[in-house]
């Protein structure tokens, strides 16, 4: 589907390919139970883990199925989250978008000003008709984010993924092309 990682640039962020050099500054977020808990995850106990997802963003590239940016901050280069697209479907000109973000940057609009970007990108460079996202019902400013966005509530999945030893539901959320301004 793509070959190339471009860079999206906001106001405040450049949203950019992770590498290796990144493992530390993400390991600050992932090892953080408060960041991972709804992302099916259990946090992060060494760098090596961090490498491990690193390394699964850069997979998921390679096999045109999802594309994950590091957000940072124009300021500091720092990587404080990310944000992407996965389960690409090029045949139904749909994916799944995910993020998250340090708990030291939530509440200032970084999730929203990424995840906006992503959308946008989405729609208008891999022709995406839908974007989907899969929230757990207890995650709340996740799912204010994304209604704040214009994603339409489309219904509970029961049971939909097993993570973490249990088994858990999940929002499906989408937005459509046309639907974005």
């Amino acid at each position: 589907m793509f070959k190339h990682f471009s860079v999206i640039e906001t106001s405040r962020l450049i949203l950019r390919q992770v590498t290796p050099a990144d493992a530390k500054d993400m390991f600050a977020y992932l090892s953080d139970k408060d960041v991972v808990k709804h992302m099916g995850l259990e946090p992060a106990q060494t760098e090596e883990e961090v490498l491990d997802e690193i390394r699964w963003y850069k997979s998921i590239h390679e096999e045109g199925t999802g594309i994950r940016w590091g957000i940072t901050l124009k300021d500091s280069g720092r990587v404080i989250g990310s944000c992407g697209f996965l389960n690409m479907k090029s045949k139904h000109y749909r994916a799944e978008v995910g993020y998250e973000l340090n708990k030291d940057y939530w509440g200032k609009g970084i999730a929203k000003e990424a995840l906006e970007a992503v959308v946008k990108y989405g729609f208008k460079h891999f022709q995406l008709e839908r974007i989907e996202a899969l929230i757990e019902p207890d995650n709340v400013p996740s799912i204010k984010l994304v209604e704040k966005l214009g994603f339409t509530r489309e219904g509970l999945l029961r049971h939909y993924e097993f993570t973490c030893g249990k088994f858990d539901d999940l929002y499906m959320f989408s937005i459509l092309k046309g639907e974005t301004s």
